[in-house]
């Protein structure tokens, strides 16, 4: 099993950046990719951001292209990743789940590529 914990959510002001991190632990080695969803009220979950974990290749959504960044850091015991939000709009407000995969890279824009969830973190963002 694999548990993933977010944290960094909170509210901003339209314009403004937040960071959120994921802490991935368990059985970790076994993952190929890990990423971010975000769920707004009344919307269904959508694909945000992945990161391969074997070549560190990202895949972005066109909304946030060129204002989120992914990135990773790697310890013996546990996989931490983090979301850069910038210029944000009140059209990014929702809440955000970290989620990770142990399927080969393929298809990861769609929900049931990812097997692990996080409990999610509300991001709000006023205009």
């Amino acid at each position: 099993q694999v548990q993933l914990v977010e944290s960094g959510g909170g509210l901003v002001q339209a314009g403004g950046s937040l960071r959120l991190s994921c802490a991935a632990s368990g059985r970790t080695f076994g993952l190929d990719a890990m990423g971010w969803f975000r769920q707004a009220p009344g919307k269904e979950r959508e694909f945000v951001v992945a990161i391969n974990l074997i070549d560190d290749r990202t895949y972005y959504a066109h909304s946030v292209k060129g204002r989120f960044t992914i990135t990773i850091s790697r310890d013996n015991a546990q996989n931490m990743v983090y979301l850069q939000m910038n210029t944000l709009n009140p059209e990014d407000t929702a809440v955000y789940y970290c989620a990770a995969s142990q399927k080969s890279w393929h298809r990861i824009d769609e929900y049931d590529y990812w097997g692990y969830w996080g409990q999610g973190t509300q991001v709000t963002v006023s205009s």
